[in-house]
């Protein structure tokens, strides 16, 4: 598959299970280590009845189905998972330079502690440290790390 195959826009409402399911299988691919908070129905919910209608929610979509879902909300981005085997391929650098062009003001993320290769992803793209939590602000009780990306003066 090539880059012109993916196509990034906004989610519709028939999008937020697909997203949902790429939320999942990324996850546990990626966090192996990591206790999911919330089982599969919960997260489906969620997509359904809050990231999709009431979020700034975008998916990467092929012709017959989507590999990418990445949500902002105010200058956050809230989510960005990839279907794990689309990990490598440029779909995750589209994904920070729509969010950077959408909230061209600066950007801030959590990601997990142990998610070595998220770290250095974002890190790659500008963002830097700006705080560590012991877990205690996410459901997972993950120790968890703030980064934040600030346009260049």
């Amino acid at each position: 598959m090539t880059r012109d195959d993916v196509l990034l826009r906004r989610a519709v409402d028939a999008d937020a299970r697909p997203a949902a399911d790429v939320w999942l299988r990324s996850f546990a691919a990626a966090l192996q280590t990591v206790r999911c908070a919330h089982d599969e129905a919960d997260v489906r919910d969620w997509f359904a009845r809050v990231l999709v209608p009431q979020y700034e929610t975008w998916v990467a979509v092929t012709e017959i189905t989507v590999t990418g879902v990445l949500v902002l909300h105010s200058e956050e981005v809230k989510q960005l998972y990839l279907d794990p085997n689309q990990r490598g391929q440029g779909l995750g650098d589209r994904f920070i330079v729509l969010a950077k062009r959408q909230r061209p003001g600066g950007l801030s993320l959590w990601t997990f502690q142990v998610n070595g290769p998220a770290r250095r992803f974002y890190e790659r793209h500008g963002f830097t440290e700006a705080e560590r939590t012991d877990g205690r602000r996410n459901d997972e009780r993950e120790p968890d790390v703030r980064y934040v990306w600030r346009p260049q003066a």
